[in-house]
């Protein structure tokens, strides 16, 4: 039987493929770093703003907002809950179209690893909604800025490839060269368990 994977498990694979195989090698292990609480911690603050926060910031003038979507397709294997999950009307500039929006907690802009959730989550909302996602948003906590991200054929495949390799990855137990670039090495969770990294 497939493994239906988080949405965050492709973005951490895209990072670093030794955390997922950790996770799902190792499954009773899981250390939580003081930068991982204080993230969950911004996530809840940054829900109560966006309630009051203006749909301009995505570029619309109307959308109905359904914050912590959980959203699940044994089709695609996948599994998550999208921070925030916006229906745009048909009488939009745009047409009818669902877009997806994910808080960070960082001032960096979208890189592979973001950009392959957003594209998930969009797959997972087509799918659940059978509206198209033509877009998403990574919004900055500490900016207070959206950054729109298209999500393009290439970034639609990527996710299946993605899933495939991970699939590949658990169901043979060999662990994953560690990244080429070590820089994030230093604050993973994981980092005891690596012994040829930094």
């Amino acid at each position: 039987m497939a493994i239906t994977f988080e949405v965050t498990d492709l973005k951490q694979y895209t990072v670093c493929p030794r955390i997922v195989f950790y996770r799902y090698c190792l499954p009773k292990v899981r250390p939580v770093t003081v930068l991982m609480n204080e993230g969950i911690r911004q996530h809840e603050e940054e829900d109560e703003r966006e309630e009051r926060r203006s749909l301009r910031t995505y570029g619309l003038t109307q959308g109905e907002r359904v914050p912590h979507l959980a959203l699940r397709s044994e089709r695609l294997g996948l599994s998550g809950r999208v921070d925030l999950a916006i229906a745009v009307p048909e009488r939009s500039a745009a047409g009818t179209e669902a877009i997806v929006v994910e808080y960070k907690y960082s001032e960096q802009k979208a890189g592979p690893h973001f950009k392959l959730q957003l594209a998930a989550y969009a797959l997972l909302l087509e799918e659940a909604w059978g509206l198209p996602v033509k877009r998403a948003f990574l919004y900055s906590i500490p900016l207070r800025k959206a950054e729109v991200i298209t999500i393009t054929p290439r970034l639609r495949a990527s996710v299946l490839e993605t899933v495939e390799r991970i699939q590949q990855c658990i169901a043979t137990e060999a662990m994953p060269a560690p990244p080429s670039n070590q820089g994030r090495c230093v604050a993973c969770e994981f980092r005891r368990f690596c012994n040829d990294v930094v």
